[in-house]
């Protein structure tokens, strides 16, 4: 995959987070393969799937949850799953010895991403966002999302992936389609 570094600014920017610009020099400080992918802004997996030109199933879906402890005890997960599937909140529950596992808010959800909801990365920049992927996430030859803004997108390998953003690696997708 050709390198392509663009800092520019654009009316699509998250506005109040520089987490592209993060991600950008997270990916150039490793020299990591990775291509930047321009298109309409959108946000929603299949349909920013549709524009990239590609299955639903190569790109990361990213979900920031509510983890509830017990009664005091709130924790922040970063689930990230094929494009296809969804998470299995059973799964994180049963992960984590939770009580309750349900979506954050949207407001916590950009705070602790650091990016506007259909932006969210497959990684944390955040120590109080654990990043959980599904395996078969890591998997992918190629693994695409939105980088922090909702008109350019990034292709990297689900390994090169794995080793910058050093997920927890752990079965939360629900089963593949048929």
């Amino acid at each position: 995959m050709p390198d392509g570094t663009h800092r520019e600014s654009s009316p699509h920017d998250t506005g109040r987070h520089d987490t592209y610009g993060h991600l950008i020099s997270l990916l150039d400080s490793a020299s990591v393969d990775y291509r930047l992918i321009d298109h309409d802004p959108e946000g929603a997996t299949e349909a920013v799937c549709a524009l990239r030109g590609h299955p639903a199933g190569e790109a990361a879906k990213c979900i920031v949850l509510r983890v509830k402890m017990d009664r005091r005890t709130t924790r922040h997960v970063l689930a990230v799953v094929p494009g296809d599937r969804r998470v299995d909140q059973d799964a994180v529950r049963a992960l984590f010895a939770a009580r309750y596992v349900g979506f954050s808010d949207p407001a916590t959800a950009e705070r602790l991403a650091r990016a506007v909801p259909g932006t969210v990365l497959p990684f944390s920049f955040d120590p109080d966002l654990e990043l959980v992927a599904d395996p078969d996430v890591v998997a992918l030859p190629k693994l695409y999302f939105n980088a922090a803004r909702l008109d350019r997108s990034l292709l990297i390998s689900g390994s090169a992936y794995e080793r910058l953003a050093r997920p927890r690696i752990e079965r939360i997708a629900t089963p593949a389609p048929m």
